[in-house]
């Protein structure tokens, strides 16, 4: 299976039809039609790395202040214990299950368009948020044998995330230290320089407004230590969001 990063912006696009989730669609008629997926969510964000391994997880809204056909949104996906166990025997960190959250807005907002039918199991593994760049992306590396049972690897963020600087008058555009900071990230994959990335840091200024919390960053790393050499990267949605918040997404294949 190829892995993959997609930056969701809203949870409005849930219920839209516009660019972004087009190309969501498009990437779920591309590709294998995956044995299950495994969702890093910025929204399940936690001291600790917990594993979600309930048959059945709940859909959860956690957002506010929405439109209410966006709280009708139901999807209802089966979960896999089975691959929850496997992933938790792949991880080396210590992790624990936990079924106290459930398919978050992360990634339901994203997947009802790539899999509107509801029909794939997915489970969600949760962002720790003491853990080190480096640790996450050790995560992503372990968990890239399940790439060859069929698991879609999905991380589900942004790329750049900074809500205290939204404008939220002026549509798909990009600050420049958002546009910048994102370009960066986006050479150093395509070139393969996944240290720079986990060294982000060392931007300064831009990787502070950019990340000012890691929470919707650190999805993209899972994937990114799950890709190979080998893969093809296709760059997606490569566009700005009310000043400072990047929709830029990732296929590796």
């Amino acid at each position: 299976m190829p892995v993959l990063f997609v930056g969701h912006g809203s949870p409005l696009n849930a219920i839209e039809d516009n660019e972004y989730t087009k190309n969501w669609q498009a990437i779920a008629a591309r590709i294998p039609r995956p044995e299950v997926i495994i969702a890093v969510s910025a929204h399940w964000y936690s001291k600790g790395t917990h594993i979600m391994n309930d048959a059945a997880p709940p859909t959860i809204y956690d957002m506010y202040g929405f439109p209410d056909e966006l709280y009708e949104v139901v999807y209802d996906a089966p979960g896999s214990p089975e691959f929850a166990e496997t992933s938790k025997e792949l991880i080396s960190r210590e992790s624990v299950f936990d079924d106290s959250w459930g398919i978050d807005h992360g990634s339901w907002s994203v997947l009802v368009h790539m899999y509107p039918d509801r029909d794939i199991p997915v489970f969600q593994i949760s962002v720790d948020g003491t853990a080190a760049p480096e640790e996450h992306y050790k995560i992503g590396q372990e968990l890239k044998a399940l790439r060859e049972q069929g698991a879609l690897i999905l991380g589900s963020g942004n790329v750049t995330h900074n809500l205290r600087l939204i404008n939220w008058n002026i549509g798909s555009v990009g600050f420049d230290w958002a546009t910048d900071f994102d370009d960066f990230i986006c050479q150093s994959i395509l070139n393969h320089k996944h240290q720079d990335i986990l060294n982000y840091k060392e931007l300064g200024e831009i990787a502070k407004l950019a990340v000012p919390t890691p929470d919707h960053f650190y999805p993209l790393l899972y994937p990114l230590g799950a890709s190979d050499p080998e893969d093809k990267i296709t760059v997606f949605n490569q566009k700005g969001e009310m000043g400072s918040m990047t929709m830029t997404g990732y296929l590796w294949e």
